[in-house]
């Protein structure tokens, strides 16, 4: 049986957009998007949850996210999980951190409700 791997978030940007060229010419950038949760407490108290998402973007999507989106910007994804794996130069240790490929976005609460699929 074939796995099901599909995230759709609703955040904001933490930061400017990071975009750069690889060496086979594709343009490819990193997003990190907070995903805020409100939880209510058995006191009955409200606890704001955030947790931040490294979003990775290529092509066509990453140069319209690039002048498009900007740090506090509000941003709907759809992608996919992947785990990235490396080894701390420090210590040695063996790292590892999920991270969203985007497959698909769309503008939120501005003057533009497209949407855009890579």
């Amino acid at each position: 049986m074939a796995g099901f791997n599909r995230v759709i978030l609703l955040g904001n940007l933490t930061r400017n957009p990071e975009l750069r060229q690889t060496q086979s010419g594709v343009l490819a950038g990193r997003l990190v998007v907070a995903v805020n949760r409100l939880s209510v407490l058995p006191d009955g108290n409200t606890r704001e949850e955030v947790v931040f998402v490294d979003v990775d973007v290529f092509g066509k999507v990453a140069e319209i996210i690039g002048k498009h989106f900007f740090k506090g910007s509000p941003i709907l994804i759809e992608g996919r999980l992947k785990q990235e794996n490396w080894t701390d130069k420090q210590t040695g240790q063996s790292r590892s951190k999920l991270v969203v490929v985007l497959e698909r976005f769309e503008f939120v609460g501005g003057k533009s409700q497209n949407n855009y699929q890579s």
